[in-house]
């Protein structure tokens, strides 16, 4: 989403590291650079009056460390009022979710229709139960929109959480006060309550959200808003905290094509913190909001941080630990392994969700790659293995012609995609014998190698 942004920002950042000297033109041209940035990203425009105000100011009033060069300095600066900007502090502290009540902690979800509200129950039942090991109960208060009920039920059983039924011929209050009755008597640790959404701001939903948050009491109102819709959803949102004190807001969808001025001013116009983020469609892509490493990503300084974490939460660790003994002692990489590596590289997010997550000068390495075609590439090399025979994943020396045009058969290939495979495979099977030692990127430009080309 914010991939615009990020390639003018990278762009002034390097510019202004190989400043020798800060002068008031130079200071000026570069504020006047991320000005544009800014608005062309749809920022609102009071967010970055204010950015720009304090960045000038600290710029011409900070004193220059003796280990830093002046250019180092300001993007030193740029870097703590962006953090300021979208966190509302200078750490990279996340703003937790209160769970500290007697159980259980109710998280009421509201906000615009289509924001993706339901998966974000979803995918927030999924984190608290994997990450905080918590006894999670879902319900739907949505009785207007047709399958919603069934929608959330889907999505709950897809986590591993639970789920409260409800009908479309019940009162949202009714569903509310039986929910948290069996809560509690189930001895749930936390009850997430999925609420009507709303095309616009309705009065008479507005009401009705009103009286449930007044019932429900909960520990956690979360505004979810689609960061594709720009300045009205951020309007909607100070609409809603005005009504029902928000505790925080969950920016969805954005691995969009949408400027990014939502996830810029929304903290800003709402006073209240960025919690969650929804970085894709799947259930486990969401993730916890960090404003220091958000504003690193937008300066192009990557966030290794965040996918070591990913990496963590999705990645199986035993197979990942039994595959580097078996490199580490000698042992042969075969196709087995590289199947794996693929799936595991498919459960982090894709190459795409990598790349935007490397520092600007490791994108840079695969910009070469349309990334739709990488990912519909891995799909095709995983078909292509799962044609072969166990002995032909094992030993990758026995695939001669013959067995070739069965594989291909089987896959729906041509003999040219399953040469190409091969070929990667060995590329892949040469990267892991100088894995170990080797730098990050001299990896990465390894990895790319893998790529299929434009």
């Amino acid at each position: 989403m914010l991939d615009n942004l990020t390639q003018r920002m990278a762009r002034v950042m390097k510019t202004l590291r190989g400043e020798a000297r800060l002068t008031e033109p130079n200071i000026q041209e570069m504020l006047r650079t991320v000005r544009l940035a800014l608005l062309e990203a749809d920022v609102a425009l009071p967010v970055i009056q204010e950015f720009i105000t304090k960045i000038r100011e600290k710029a011409l009033g900070e004193e220059v460390i003796s280990s830093f060069t002046p250019g180092q300095m300001l993007v030193s600066i740029v870097q703590r009022e962006l953090t300021m900007l979208i966190g509302g502090c200078y750490d990279s502290k996340a703003a937790e979710l209160n769970l500290a009540v007697t159980p259980p902690a109710v998280i009421l979800i509201v906000g615009l229709q289509g924001a993706g509200k339901t998966t974000t129950v979803g995918k927030l039942a999924k984190l608290l139960r994997e990450k905080q090991k918590k006894k999670v109960l879902t319900m739907s208060c949505d009785v207007y929109r047709p399958a919603a009920i069934s929608q959330l039920k889907i999505v709950t059983e897809q986590v591993g959480a639970d789920f409260f039924p409800s009908q479309q011929n019940q009162k949202p209050l009714d569903i509310a006060q039986d929910a948290l009755d069996w809560a509690k008597r189930h001895y749930y640790d936390i009850l997430i309550v999925d609420t009507a959404g709303q095309l616009g701001i309705d009065d008479k939903l507005m009401q009705e959200i009103a009286q449930l948050y007044a019932k429900l009491k909960p520990a956690e109102a979360l505004f979810v808003i689609d960061a594709m819709l720009g300045q009205d959803a951020i309007n909607t949102a100070k609409v809603f905290n005005d009504a029902l004190q928000l505790t925080g807001i969950v920016l969805t969808k954005l691995d969009g094509d949408s400027r990014g001025g939502a996830a810029l001013s929304v903290r800003y116009v709402t006073g209240q913190p960025i919690k969650f983020i929804g970085v894709g469609e799947k259930l486990n892509d969401l993730e916890i909001f960090y404003p220091e490493r958000m504003a690193n990503r937008i300066l192009g300084m990557g966030d290794i941080l965040g996918l070591v974490e990913g990496a963590q939460f999705t990645v199986d660790a035993q197979a990942a630990k039994t595959l580097a003994k078996k490199v580490k002692k000698g042992g042969v990489f075969d196709l087995n392994d590289f199947r794996a590596q693929l799936s595991q590289m498919k459960k982090i997010g894709g190459f795409s969700t990598l790349i935007k997550k490397l520092p600007a000068q490791f994108q840079q390495s695969a910009s070469n790659s349309d990334m739709s075609q990488v990912e519909k590439h891995i799909r095709r090399m995983e078909g292509i293995i799962t044609s072969m025979t166990p002995a032909e994943r094992a030993k990758p020396e026995l695939i001669k012609a013959s067995r070739k045009r069965r594989i291909s058969t089987g896959a729906g290939v041509q003999i040219q995609e399953v040469n190409r495979m091969l070929s990667q495979f060995e590329q892949m099977r040469s990267m892991m014998k100088k894995l170990q030692g080797g730098s990050l990127s001299k990896t990465i430009r390894n990895m790319t190698g893998i790529m299929p080309a434009r």
